[in-house]
This record gives structure tokens, C-alpha cells and sequence, in this order.
């Protein structure tokens, strides 16, 4: 009894590692096919980028935590249904993104409060440095906030996600030009933000 419990514990364990090494498409085609180690390693693989991305739009970690659940939730009943024609990562934030402003809807706001973006600090730094870059971040998510909840998300998407204009707009649903636009004038917007909180001088 013991021996087969090992094989199958055995079993298991090969099939989650050698689910790791797979690419998304892969793994997504896996859980089409209703395989629960794959659905593990997608999602721990995901999870966190989905979580913050939900958190920066809806502002509540409660409400963030339970749309993630709904997300990979959707991914396993409709696993089948991907087509291939973005990224997996571009589709799993863009069904996030639909309950995240679907949550708004229902809490009846629409005022997006940015989360501060985590960064991990070099271990060499001095005090002085460190408590430089803890300056910075905080300037950035200042300005940040203060931009249009739209402005706000094509920056999010663009330099947090580090998505293409292309996996921008197939996410948001507006076609590449309204996204250069609306990144364009977020930039405009976020430098003279910045500029206005003396970020430039402190800079040189």
C-alpha cells in the first residue's frame, strides 16, 4: 500500500515539474483537457500579476481576492474556448479586467486608487539610497493617482504588465491608435505631474 502511494505521490510530483517547464498555451491546452496539476501551475504562475492588477482598478483586497478565484475559475471552465490569438496572459487580464469594472459598477464608483508598486530593494544600498528610491516610488504613485482612471490603466498595463499597444487593446477593446493616443497623452500628463512635484530636479 505504501509502495503504490509513493508511485502515485511520485506520479504527481513528475507531472506538476514537468507541467512547469510548459508554456501557457500548453498548459491551458491541458486544463481544456481537465488536467488539475496544470491548473496549478498556471495559476501559481499568474496569481499575483492578476491579483494587483484587480487591486490597482477595484481598491479593495477583499473584493480583489475574490474576483482572482472568479478569474482562474473562468479559465478552467472555458479553457477550450482560447483561440491563440493573444497572449494567455493578455486574455487572463482581460476577463480580470471585465470583473474588476464589473465590481465597480455594482459599488457604484468609479474612482481607482493606486496601489504602491512593490519594488525589491538592492541589498547593497545605503540608507540614503534606499530611502531615495522609497522617495521616488512614492512621488511616481502620487502623480499616478492623480491621473484619469483611463490614463491611469494604459500606464498600468504598459509599464507594470509590460504589455504591447496591441495586447493593450485587445484587453481594454479600443483599437491601437485610441491606445498610442491615450498613452501619449498619459505620458504628457504624468510628466508635467512630475515635474510639478520637482521630480526632475531631484533627478539631476
Amino acid at each position: 500500500m505504501q509502495s503504490s502511494f509513493a508511485i502515485s505521490t511520485g506520479s504527481a510530483a513528475r507531472g506538476i515539474i514537468a507541467a512547469q517547464a510548459t508554456s501557457d498555451e500548453m498548459l491551458l491546452e491541458s486544463i481544456a483537457s481537465g488536467e488539475k496539476a496544470a491548473m496549478h501551475v498556471l495559476y501559481a504562475r499568474h496569481n499575483v500579476r492578476v491579483y494587483r492588477f484587480i487591486l490597482r482598478i477595484v481598491g479593495d483586497a477583499t473584493v480583489a481576492e475574490d474576483l482572482v478565484s472568479q478569474v482562474f475559475l473562468d479559465v478552467w471552465r472555458t479553457a477550450g474556448q482560447f483561440e491563440g490569438r493573444s497572449q494567455v496572459s493578455t486574455w487572463m487580464l482581460a476577463i480580470a479586467r471585465f470583473k474588476a469594472l464589473t465590481a465597480l459598477r455594482n459599488r457604484r464608483h468609479e474612482d481607482l486608487d493606486q496601489e504602491e508598486v512593490l519594488q525589491i530593494a538592492d541589498t547593497g544600498d545605503t540608507p540614503e539610497i534606499a530611502m531615495a528610491r522609497r522617495q521616488t516610488s512614492l512621488t511616481l504613485r502620487k502623480a499616478i493617482s492623480q491621473l484619469s482612471p483611463a490614463h491611469r490603466e494604459i500606464i498600468d498595463l504598459v509599464y507594470y504588465h509590460e504589455k504591447s499597444v496591441e495586447e493593450v487593446g485587445q484587453i481594454i477593446g479600443i483599437p491601437q491608435a485610441t491606445v498610442k493616443t491615450r498613452m501619449f497623452y498619459a505620458r504628457k500628463h504624468l510628466a508635467e505631474l512630475l515635474k510639478e512635484a520637482g521630480f526632475e530636479r531631484k533627478a539631476a
